[in-house]
């Protein structure tokens, strides 16, 4: 039996030899699915977090005889921490520096998507802003065309209202499905 073995089965606690295998068996099986392969580094994670646990509580307590435990809870837990290396190479997640930095700072990262949603907010404002301020110019400007040119600005409507129906019918048309029913976009 090694060292590894030992501390697994002699901790009472976060799984076996035989379970490591299964994990890594699983690994295998699943390699291509990025929410499987998530789950197994969260799982990994709270696999060190308990050996650390336990690490903590040898060293709080150590004396003379509790050596041998230690080593084999540190060798335990640079197992998990390879294992733990290993996994998260399949895992392709980009977190913002600036969460990072949040993190390191001790502050809570739901203040970045706090901000990053208050920033969009106030940029579809502004945005909002503009589009309302071409509607109005376009508004004013077609009032004063009509004034001087009444026929010419009755054309351009009649012009406008033919070309909205076809983009209409078009846009109805790329949507439906060859059994008549229309495919219906789904909100974000």
């Amino acid at each position: 039996m090694d060292s590894s073995q030992n501390m697994t089965e002699g901790n009472g606690g976060n799984g076996s030899l035989s379970a490591q295998a299964n994990d890594t068996a699983t690994a295998n099986a699943s390699a291509n699915d990025p929410k499987e392969n998530l789950n197994q580094v969260i799982n990994s994670i709270q696999k060190n977090l308990g050996l650390i646990h336990q690490l903590y509580l040898t060293v709080s307590s150590f004396n003379a005889a509790s050596q041998a435990p230690l080593l084999q809870r540190l060798n335990g837990l640079i197992t998990e921490l390879d294992n733990m290396d290993k996994l998260a190479e399949k895992c392709n997640i980009q977190v913002p520096m600036e969460v990072l930095n949040l993190i390191d700072d001790g502050k809570n990262p739901d203040e970045f998507t706090r901000d990053v949603i208050n920033s969009c907010i106030a940029k579809n404002q502004v945005t909002k802003g503009k589009t309302d301020g071409f509607k109005a110019l376009r508004k004013n400007l077609l009032e004063e065309l009509e004034q001087a040119f009444p026929d010419e600005v009755e054309s351009y409507r009649e012009i406008r209202a033919i070309s909205a129906a076809e983009s209409k019918r078009l846009a109805q048309a790329q949507s439906s499905l060859p059994n008549g029913d229309v495919k219906v976009k789904p909100e974000l």
